[in-house]
């Protein structure tokens, strides 16, 4: 798999939320997917046990029932106080969120529609220890997206459907008392490959030094 010639800071900072610029129609072939994984199984987890698991899925009518339960859980996310287009009173900000809300609500009405979804889960002795362990997926999630943005794929971090998190459980199998889901993404290629930094605060801004 041919990557992208992108510097280590490159990479880290252009692996956006894609939503808008993902192409539904591309086929991912499920090497790519096997390798992004691979790369995944090298972040750190918890005394050296690897209990991340990624349901990857493909199948058109999953998906579908998986972007349905997402598009209604979205629904109640966009009614709600804290809902990202929510005007504040800050030109700026409210024009910059603007946009963000907008390309949000694209995915809230086409997730299912993605080539392939992919679920970062955590498994464990039982449902308390697979929450409890749930810190052990998360840097591998975030890598399964450099390691996919390296490969000319986009995703987008997801967490709200976990609101129906049961429900997702019974349409792919997953034993809900031993697995807690956490992270869902699409799995696409882009529309280009040109990403750019976001804005975000200088690093003094957010460091504490020594003391908060």
């Amino acid at each position: 798999m041919t990557s992208l010639d992108l510097t280590p800071d490159q990479l880290l900072s252009t692996t956006r939320a894609v939503r808008k610029r993902l192409d539904f129609t591309r086929p991912v072939p499920d090497d790519v997917a096997r390798e992004c994984v691979a790369m995944a199984l090298q972040a750190p987890s918890g005394s050296n046990v690897v209990t991340m698991r990624f349901v990857v899925i493909r199948d058109e009518e999953k998906r579908r029932a998986i972007g349905e339960v997402y598009r209604q859980v979205y629904a109640m996310y966009k009614a709600s106080p804290g809902y990202a287009g929510r005007p504040t009173g800050d030109a700026e900000r409210d024009r910059v969120q603007s946009r963000v809300a907008d390309s949000a609500d694209y995915l809230g009405e086409h997730m299912g529609e993605a080539p392939v979804l992919v679920l970062g889960c955590n498994e464990g002795r039982d449902r308390a220890s697979a929450i409890a362990g749930i810190g052990n997926i998360l840097p591998g999630m975030w890598s399964f997206m450099l390691a996919a943005r390296a490969r000319g794929l986009g995703t987008a971090w997801t967490s709200m459907h976990v609101a129906r998190e049961r429900e997702v459980a019974e349409i792919l199998g997953i034993p809900y008392d031993t697995v807690a889901q956490a992270v869902l993404t699409p799995l696409a290629y882009t529309k280009g490959t040109d990403f750019r930094p976001a804005d975000r605060p200088a690093p003094d801004q957010v460091i504490h030094w020594d003391t908060w």
